[in-house]
């Protein structure tokens, strides 16, 4: 819906939190914890990827479509998040934690915001 990929605020907080998953996701695999290092690095860019692709959507629902896909994702990494922090031993990722919660409240919003448009 929204042809301005450059200036656009969740393509940014998502692109760069995903550069962000792929660092933690290396220093994860160093460690030779590569379940969730593959789960974390599959949601975690997945954000992003849906996020861009809402931006060539088809129509208002399908926009609203492909950020809930984005919010699911941008859940699921959360999760992985989660279980790194509190497993023992695993690199930190509380940054990780906060801008992936960052991220949840700006896709809901712009989903709330326009649900109300249709």
């Amino acid at each position: 819906m929204q042809g301005n990929k450059d200036k656009n605020l969740i393509v940014e907080l998502t692109f760069s939190f995903a550069l962000k998953i792929i660092a933690y996701t290396e220093l994860l695999e160093k460690d030779r914890r590569y379940v969730l290092s593959k789960q974390l690095l599959r949601s975690g860019t997945g954000i992003g990827a849906n996020v861009r692709e809402a931006q060539n959507a088809e129509s208002k629902r399908d926009f609203i479509h492909k950020l809930k896909i984005a919010a699911k994702e941008a859940d699921e990494t959360e999760y992985w998040l989660l279980l790194c922090d509190k497993s023992k031993n695993y690199p930190d990722c509380k940054a990780l934690m906060i801008e992936c919660s960052s991220i949840i409240k700006v896709l809901s919003k712009i989903i709330s915001t326009s649900k109300k448009v249709i």
